[in-house]
C-alpha cells in the first residue's frame, strides 16, 4: 500500500509520496510540491535533501554502518583488493578472475599518458597545489581524448572506465614525483594495480625499488576506505556536473577541485598541520586537550568525531591497525606522529570525548600513515582522491544510465525589489 505525507499550506492540502529504501530509509517525494502550493523548499547544504536514489553505498551515521553494494567495509578492506573494490563499485557485483583479469589488463593498456601532458605538468610552478595541478590534468585529458562517450553503448562506457583508472595513479605519482623533485616514470607492466602505484611514486632513480608488503597492504586499505561515501560534497559535484552531459574526464575533475576543501578530503592534512602547529608550540597535548573542551577556545581538534558518523567511523578502528603497522614497520621517529599517538590515548580516555563520542576518525589516522610513508602534507588529498576515483565513476555512471535530469536547485530570492536605473552622472 502506497504511503503518503501530507502538507498544509493555508486551507490547501497535498499529499506527497514517502519513498522507502531497501534499508528501510524514508524519503518525501516532493517533485510536485512547487506545482501543486508553488512554494519550493529550504535546506542549506543539502542537509536533508536526497538529490537522486542509489544503489552503490549505504551508510548509517548513528550506527557506524558502511557497506558498498551491500557489503561491509570491514569484509572488503579485510579481505579484497582494491580493483576488487573498484570493480564492485563501478558495475555492481564482485568480479570473478576472469572478469578481475581482463579488467587490470585493460586498465594497463591505458596506464599511459601522452607527452604534451607531460609537458603541461612541467609547466606547472613547483609552489602550485598538488589538487590544483591534479585538477588541472585531470580537465586537460579531455583534450588528449576529444571522442565523447556514448553512454547507451556499454563498450564506449567500459572503455572510458578503464581509459581514467588507468590513467589517474600515473598523474598522482607525477604529480607527487614533481613535488618532491624526483623524475617522472611509468609503472610496471607485471605488477597489480595498488603495487603498481607504490612502485611509480616511490622509486628512487639511484637504487632498485624493493616492494614493502606492509605499506603495500595500507595502501590497498587506504583506497578502499576511501573508495566512496554516498552523497558527499565531491560525488554530489561529479554527478552534478555530470547531469549536464559533461564527460567523465570533466566531471572527475569538478569532482577533484570540490575534494580539495579542507571541510572535505583536506581534513587529513588539516590533522597534520594541527599536530605540527603543537609540536612548535612544545608537544603538550594535554594543554591542547584542554584548548579543545573549552568552547571559547577557537583551537578545533582536527580529525575527532565525524560530520555523518555520531558514534564511531568503522573505517578507523580498521585503519588504526594499519597505521600501528606501518609505523613499527618502517621504524620512523618522528616528533608529531609521537604527539598523534599521545592524542588518540588521550581522547580514548577522556570521559569528555568518550561520552560525546569523539573518537579518532579514518582522516586522523590516513594523515599518520601518509607521513610515514613520506609523501608530503599537501599531497595527501591527492591520494583520497585517487581511492574515491571509482566511486565518482561510479556516481557518474549510475546518474547517466538513470537518466538523471539536469541538476538546477531552486532558491529563495532576499535582494533588492524593481528599481530603476540610475545614470552615471546621477548617482
Amino acid at each position: 500500500m502506497a504511503k503518503f505525507a501530507t502538507l498544509s499550506f493555508n486551507d490547501k492540502s497535498i499529499e506527497l509520496p514517502l519513498i522507502e529504501g531497501s534499508e528501510n530509509e524514508l524519503g518525501v517525494d516532493i517533485k510536485s510540491i512547487r506545482t501543486e502550493t508553488n512554494l519550493i523548499t529550504l535546506d542549506p547544504g543539502f542537509k536533508n535533501t536526497g538529490s537522486c536514489q542509489s544503489a552503490i553505498t549505504f551508510l548509517d551515521g548513528e550506527k557506524g554502518v558502511l557497506r558498498y553494494r551491500g557489503y561491509d567495509i570491514e569484509d572488503l578492506a579485510t579481505n579484497a583488493d582494491f580493483l576488487e573494490v573498484a570493480f564492485l563499485l563501478i558495475f555492481g557485483e564482485l568480479p570473478n578472475q576472469e572478469q578481475l583479469e581482463k579488467f587490470l589488463t585493460d586498465i594497463k593498456e591505458e596506464s599511459y599518458i601522452d607527452e604534451d601532458l607531460k609537458k603541461i605538468l612541467e609547466s606547472f610552478p613547483s609552489a602550485a597545489h598538488p589538487m590544483g595541478v591534479l585538477s588541472s590534468l585531470t580537465s586537460a585529458l579531455t583534450a588528449f581524448n576529444p571522442t565523447s562517450v556514448n553512454v547507451e553503448i556499454e563498450e564506449d562506457m567500459y572503455k572510458a572506465i578503464v581509459r581514467i583508472m588507468g590513467k589517474l595513479p600515473v598523474l598522482v605519482a607525477w604529480v607527487f614525483r614533481k613535488k618532491a623533485g624526483l623524475p617522472l616514470k611509468y609503472g610496471d607492466y607485471s605488477l597489480g594495480y595498488v603495487e603498481n602505484i607504490a612502485r611509480m611514486m616511490f622509486r628512487k632513480p639511484n637504487k632498485e625499488y624493493v616492494a614493502n608488503p606492509v605499506v603495500d597492504a595500507a595502501l590497498n586499505k587506504l583506497l578502499i576506505l576511501h573508495a566512496d561515501h554516498e552523497q558527499n560534497c565531491s560525488t554530489s559535484t561529479v554527478r552534478i556536473v555530470g547531469s549536464s552531459h559533461a564527460g567523465l574526464f570533466a566531471s572527475i575533475s569538478a569532482g577533484i577541485s570540490a575534494l580539495w576543501g579542507p571541510l572535505h578530503g583536506g581534513a587529513n592534512q588539516a590533522v597534520v598541520e594541527m599536530l605540527e602547529a603543537i609540536r612548535q608550540d612544545g608537544g603538550d597535548t594535554k594543554k591542547y586537550m584542554e584548548k579543545a573542551k573549552d568552547k571559547s577556545d577557537s583551537f578545533r581538534l582536527m580529525g575527532f568525531g565525524h560530520r555523518v558518523y555520531k558514534n564511531f567511523d568503522p573505517r578507523a578502528r580498521i585503519i588504526k591497525k594499519a597505521a600501528d603497522e606501518v609505523l613499527n614497520d618502517l621504524g620512523i621517529v618522528d616528533p608529531v606522529l609521537d604527539i598523534a599517538k599521545e592524542l588518540e590515548a588521550e581522547a580514548l580516555r577522556d570521559p569528555y570525548f568518550v561520552e560525546r563520542k569523539l573518537y579518532p576518525n579514518v582522516d586522523f589516522y590516513s594523515g599518520i600513515i601518509y607521513r610515514a610513508m613520506g609523501i608530503s602534507t599537501e599531497t595527501f588529498t591527492v591520494m583520497f582522491a585517487l581511492g574515491r576515483l571509482p566511486g565518482w565513476i561510479a556516481q557518474w555512471r549510475e546518474m547517466r544510465l538513470n537518466k538523471e535530469p539536469i541538476g538546477r536547485p531552486r532558491q529563495i530570492y532576499i535582494g533588492e525589489n524593481k528599481r530603476s536605473f540610475v545614470p552615471l552622472n546621477k548617482r
